[in-house]
């Protein structure tokens, strides 16, 4: 018999959430910002960009909607 079962919690990979100034990103990103000084930026541990949202709260729900674990960047 597998010793994983389907009422085991599944893995949870981490990923990093941080704040990203707004003026560091390409022009096209910078205008989509609509007048936002600071984005939130999700990592994974190896440094790719998953996703750049507005609100830091959502950085969060995104990831672990995805069945990730967010933790915080300074």
């Amino acid at each position: 018999m597998d010793k994983t079962s389907e009422s085991a919690p599944a893995m949870s990979e981490i990923v990093y959430v941080k704040p990203v100034a707004v003026a560091d990103l390409p022009r096209d990103v910078r205008e989509a910002a609509e007048g936002a000084t600071e984005l939130y930026a999700v990592h994974t541990a190896e440094g790719e960009r998953l996703a750049l949202v507005r609100d830091r709260q959502l950085a969060f729900v995104l990831a672990r909607q995805n069945d990730l674990a967010p933790v915080s960047v300074h």
